[in-house]
């Protein structure tokens, strides 16, 4: 039998995640956004990319594979690693859904995590 393990990752101008666990793994407080509405089980501040490489990133599209491969450099720090452990945790205990609050669906911070929690859920 084997264990389907669910991470979701959604925008957090999208409404309250229905379902797990929700953490938002953005380095700053999404702007308008209260407390309350967000729904949150825990936020990550320390998992998200440090201000200067979310600086060079400016979420530009051509920079997303370079983006991906520093943030990845990251999250291999010892904290990071700390952090990446208690998602993974969660992970494996039900659905999670890492919340973010860039306008790119595909490419910004959240989607490197969920990469890395599958790949470790895979191992």
């Amino acid at each position: 039998m084997t264990m389907t393990h669910s991470v979701r990752i959604q925008r957090v101008y999208e409404g309250k995640p229905t379902s797990g666990k929700v953490v938002l793994v953005d380095r700053l407080w999404p702007r308008g956004i209260k407390k309350e509405q967000l729904g949150t089980d825990l936020w990550l501040r320390e998992i998200g990319p440090s201000d200067e490489l979310r600086r060079w990133f400016g979420h530009r599209p051509e920079r997303w594979d370079e983006f991906r491969r520093r943030y990845r450099a990251e999250l291999d720090q010892p904290r990071q690693q700390e952090l990446l452990g208690q998602l993974l945790q969660l992970a494996r205990k039900g659905p999670l859904t890492l919340l973010y609050g860039a306008r790119d669906t595909e490419r910004n911070e959240a989607a490197v995590i969920r990469e890395l929690i599958e790949e470790r859920l895979r191992s």
